[in-house]
């Protein structure tokens, strides 16, 4: 939220930049924290200006395109879904070459050196780490995001672009009659469709190795199966929204997730359902949020603050659903309450759309008729209109 009140006050360019410059500098402190109110700290920092960043690339979008930037806002998102896939692959290659080096050293350690390293390391407060590999892995990220900063700031220092553009973007800006009420219900969207999409991503995994019995390699290659079909689709978007309404994608990707959770539900403890389904499931979770953001400045024009609303509503539902889902999965644990989440909130995400459909078209609709009326008015001679 205070992102989006800055992006309505300040250098769009500037501020973004400046957040990646504290991104950039919360993961290289993050391998040297010791002490865990530190951690904290520098995590709480690093999720702040995270959080400044998916309000304002979002806001920024809206402000350069508009209701045009429907292919830039999917452009936009499959980068996210794609940095989803390629960050723990390379996560992973870091991973297992520390356990391989651990394994060669297992046997050579001495329990009264591992004292004292501890000792030592519990009085520093910053400390270089022992696990090399993961320090170069948070160092990489971290200096790829300060290379993208420095785009940004040269973004900023031209400043008669941004000018004509922000004046552009002031002569087109526009506001529905149910504003609040559609930010509200967009605000409720995308809490189920976010949680329904990390709920799934997240608990896949489990669900398939204890509800259904398969393998661990067989389920992770099930979750690899979401999200790479999830960042397919979202590539594919870009050049989809060229010629789809923002609102077709949304009503496709609802009959998606909502015949696809169903086929879920139904048919549980069938492999090959499981396999089929959760693609189908990802393809479609994929354009809902971009589409959404597209959707909804056709009718009214996004503020800072207003894209910050909803955006707190998809955290929300990132962190709330899945840890209700995970004491309930403990309490029925011969249920499959994650499939039943995912239909609930494709169910409930189905129902919503077109109760905001019809808020945000209805005020239109009498606006045209009105200028309709006043237009033959003024066609129509004197005499006629007495």
């Amino acid at each position: 939220m205070i992102g989006g009140v800055l992006f309505d006050h300040m250098n769009q360019f500037f501020l973004l930049g400046a957040s990646m410059v504290a991104t950039a500098v919360g993961l290289y402190l993050i391998p040297f924290c010791k002490t865990v109110v530190l951690l904290i700290t520098t995590m709480c920092v690093f999720g702040a200006s995270v959080g400044v960043l998916d309000t304002g690339a979002n806001v920024l979008i809206l402000a350069l395109w508009g209701d045009k930037g429907a292919p830039h806002m999917q452009a936009l998102h499959f980068s996210f879904a794609l940095g989803a896939v390629l960050a723990p692959l390379l996560a992973k290659l870091a991973w297992d070459t520390t356990a391989s080096a651990q394994n060669h050293t297992e046997s050579d350690f001495d329990p009264l050196m591992l004292n004292r390293s501890s000792k030592a390391s519990s009085d520093s407060v910053f400390a270089v780490p022992d696990d090399m590999n993961l320090l170069w892995a948070y160092a990489s990220i971290g200096t790829y995001i300060l290379v993208v900063s420095v785009f940004l700031f040269g973004l900023f220092c031209k400043k008669s672009s941004k000018q004509k553009k922000s004046s552009a973007s002031a002569q087109g800006a526009r506001r529905a009659k149910y504003h609040r009420a559609l930010l509200c219900l967009l605000f409720l969207f995308f809490f189920f469709y976010v949680g329904a999409e990390v709920t799934y991503g997240s608990y896949v995994f489990s669900f398939a190795t204890t509800h259904v019995g398969m393998e661990e390699s067989e389920a992770a290659g099930l979750n690899s199966i979401f999200w790479g079909t999830f960042a397919a689709c979202r590539g594919l978007a870009i050049f989809f929204a060229t010629f789809l309404k923002p609102a077709t994608m949304i009503v496709l990707s609802n009959i998606g997730s909502l015949a696809s959770s169903f086929f879920l539900v139904l048919f549980d403890k069938n492999s090959l359902c499981l396999w089929i389904a959760t693609s189908v499931y990802g393809a479609s979770m994929a354009t809902t949020f971009p589409s959404g953001i597209s959707w909804i400045e056709q009718y009214t024009t996004l503020t800072g603050k207003s894209a910050a609303f909803f955006v707190i509503g998809a955290s929300l539902g990132d962190m709330a659903i899945p840890a209700v889902i995970g004491i309930l999965q403990e309490y029925y644990p011969d249920l499959p309450v994650v499939l039943y989440t995912c239909l609930g909130s494709a169910i409930f995400t189905a129902v919503l759309f077109p109760v905001m459909y019809k808020l945000a078209t209805l005020p239109l609709q009498r606006q045209h008729k009105g200028r309709r009326k006043s237009e033959d008015q003024k066609a129509l001679p004197t005499s006629s209109r007495l």
